[in-house]
């Protein structure tokens, strides 16, 4: 299959991209087909041409409902000109997301990030989102008009995947809406993972607020989103932004400001519509 390769040790791996692509016949699923289905589907099409392991497949996943989110938020915001715009992150050590600041905010966090080393022993580690969520100005403004993805290709998706880098210190503070994690599933360990990147990412928001001097921001918002969310994960991402209880002159904060069950592409539009 185009879309299985063998390793040197002789076992088989599966292409993502071109596996999402062939398999899906290089069109979207209907916008109420469920994801986990299609993607039993898909697993049991590729057991049927290779020896891959349920782990191999698992870990595959991720990407597809990645991609699946991304293209649906694109379609999303092609169909409706006045909504922000969410966009896939790479790993930080490809990419650091707070480099799509504006080079003078940019050089603030990388300030605090120096200041935090050389006062103590720790520093101030941070992750890529999966999404990042960005003001349509700048976007109309950098990319102009989007049109609708309807043909799936390799390409398609390395550039979605890749679009980030057109916005590198674009961004002014207010300018960036906020953040998206995305996860297939959420397993009480990923689940850790989530509120401590949000209260992180509102943190580093609110130094800036503070060097810049801005009185009345609107604030940064910091979504989760999986294909299951039970009632169990709701209770555990509503942990407080941990900068917010430092001073009583605020409200405490929210580290995650919603977190979203999406198993379709119609559930995707739905969640879109309300918060971009």
């Amino acid at each position: 299959m185009n879309y299985i390769r063998t390793l040197t040790d002789g076992k088989p791996q599966v292409i993502k991209d071109q596996a999402f692509c062939s398999l899906l016949g290089n069109i979207l699923p209907s916008e109420d087909k469920s994801f986990d289905e299609l993607f039993d589907e898909m697993d049991s099409e590729v057991y049927s041409n290779a020896d891959v392991t349920k782990q191999a497949m698992s870990n595959v996943h991720g990407d597809w409902y990645e991609w699946l989110l991304a293209i649906s938020a694109w379609n999303y915001c092609a169909s409706n000109q006045s909504a922000n715009v969410p966009l896939l992150m790479p790993n930080i050590s490809q990419f650091d997301v707070a480099s799509l600041y504006v080079e003078r905010l940019f050089h603030l966090i990388q300030d605090l990030r120096k200041k935090v080393e050389d006062s103590s022993e720790v520093k101030l580690i941070t992750s890529n989102p999966d999404f990042v969520i960005i003001n349509r100005d700048v976007i109309d403004a950098e990319i102009g008009e989007m049109t609708e993805i309807n043909n799936l290709t390799p390409d398609i998706i390395s550039e979605l995947s890749s679009k980030f880098r057109q916005f590198e210190n674009k961004c002014d503070f207010s300018q960036i809406e906020g953040y998206i994690a995305v996860k297939k599933s959420l397993r009480p360990d990923r689940r850790l993972q989530i509120p401590h990147e949000g209260s992180l990412m509102k943190a580093i928001y609110k130094h800036l607020q503070t060097r810049e001097w801005i009185i009345d921001p609107k604030g940064l918002k910091y979504y989760a989103m999986a294909s299951s969310v039970s009632d169990a994960d709701k209770n555990a991402l509503k942990t407080v932004a941990t900068h917010s209880i430092t001073t009583v002159s605020s409200l405490p904060q929210a580290a995650v400001d919603d977190v979203f069950q999406i198993d379709s592409i119609q559930q995707a539009q739905e969640i879109f519509q309300r918060i971009l």
